[in-house]
């Protein structure tokens, strides 16, 4: 009993002291800055997470000046080549993809037809000036003619007057008995026949005039017939000059669509020619039109040139939208409206004398940047408003 109480007691004495118990008060305060930093920490990535997005977006205050798209495309006059006339295609002395200038032949059709119907018409010129002038002389004739029945008139009207004479004098000798009475019915018959000459003299001058009149008249047609015979003329040389299809400015030409003795009708689509001129067509969003102006710069890359920066200035606005000018234009008067921004065409125009402005092609991808803190130095263009 002792000495299990003896040994209890030194195995006491022998166990290490127990560890002071934490305070409560010195543990709050280390839980309190843990959720402190925790918290500054959330705060300072959702900060930069906001700003990332405001830079992205371009929102204040990283809101910038430079209106950017990349729905933007280089533009050019392409001009469809085709026939007036319909024919065999005679010469092809172009190939695909030449550079042409103005007047350049393109095609020559046979035009051994169109020569022929040249010929026609001078042929036919000349019959109708021949015409005119026999028209001429028949005016002279008519005229000497007109001459030649007035003077029988008068002729006639003499012997009437002496024929009136002759019988009054009779008349006055028959009461005497120096002349018989059948002396005096053949005066009287004699100043019959001369008053009827006198009628008849007067209708054959009448009918001479009428003669006259009628190649007066004639002559008008006559003279429009040679008109038209000329119009004709020049109708021939212009469909013969049609036969030969020229380049209508300088440019490069594109797939030429046409062979050699190919049959062709008029208006059929050749080939296509691209002009040197370029500009860009840059489809704004409408939220971005506010500050652009004409006049200011622009920078543009090129897809096909390697993102080639090029320069230039905005030269045009669209005065509407481009959904406006679509075959069927959106009616927003429904029950299901979905606002879209919409896209608005601004031409800008490409600063000359710049390195590889040659390679510029109708069709070609840009990327557009406008400068919207310039005031833009070009006046409005009239024709825009």
């Amino acid at each position: 009993m002792n000495e299990s109480t003896t040994s209890d007691t030194e195995a006491t004495r022998s166990a290490p002291p127990p560890a002071p118990l934490t305070s409560p008060v010195t543990s709050k305060p280390r839980s309190t800055r843990k959720r402190v930093v925790s918290s500054v920490i959330f705060a300072a990535v959702a900060l930069v997470g906001v700003l990332v997005v405001l830079y992205a977006w371009q929102l204040p205050p990283f809101a910038s000046p430079i209106e950017s798209t990349e729905n933007a495309q280089v533009k050019g006059q392409t001009t469809l080549i085709g026939p007036q006339l319909s024919g065999y295609v005679y010469e092809v002395p172009v190939q695909d993809f030449q550079f042409v200038k103005a007047g350049d032949l393109l095609v020559r059709l046979d035009d051994r037809i169109y020569r022929q119907r040249l010929d026609q018409a001078i042929a036919q010129l000349a019959v109708q000036k021949a015409s005119l002038a026999n028209n001429l002389q028949q005016r002279r004739s008519a005229e000497a003619t007109i001459g030649q029945r007035q003077a029988e008139l008068q002729n006639s009207i003499a012997q009437s007057r002496k024929s009136a004479a002759d019988l009054r004098r009779n008349q006055a000798l028959v009461t005497d008995g120096s002349v018989s009475k059948s002396e005096l019915d053949v005066t009287r018959a004699a100043d019959a026949q001369a008053n009827a000459a006198v009628a008849e003299a007067r209708a054959v001058l009448q009918i001479a005039r009428e003669d006259l009149q009628t190649v007066i008249v004639n002559r008008g047609s006559l003279e429009a017939s040679v008109a038209n015979a000329q119009a004709a003329i020049e109708l021939a040389r212009i469909d013969l000059d049609n036969t030969r299809i020229v380049a209508p400015r300088d440019g490069q030409l594109g797939q030429i669509g046409v062979r050699l003795g190919a049959y062709v009708n008029s208006g059929a689509q050749l080939m296509a020619l691209v002009p040197e001129q370029r500009w860009i067509v840059a489809n704004m969003k409408e939220t971005q039109m506010a500050h652009v102006r004409l006049g200011q710069p622009v920078s543009f890359t090129v897809d096909a040139l390697d993102g080639h920066e090029m320069h230039g200035h905005v030269q045009r606005i669209s005065p509407a939208a481009g959904s406006e000018f679509s075959l069927l234009p959106a009616d927003n008067a429904t029950g299901n409206f979905v606002k879209i921004s919409q896209r608005i065409p601004v031409r800008i125009v490409v600063d000359a004398d710049q390195p590889m402005l040659e390679h510029l092609r109708p069709g070609m991808s840009v990327v557009v940047s406008i400068d919207t803190s310039a005031d833009g130095d070009v006046p409005p263009d009239p024709a825009v408003r």
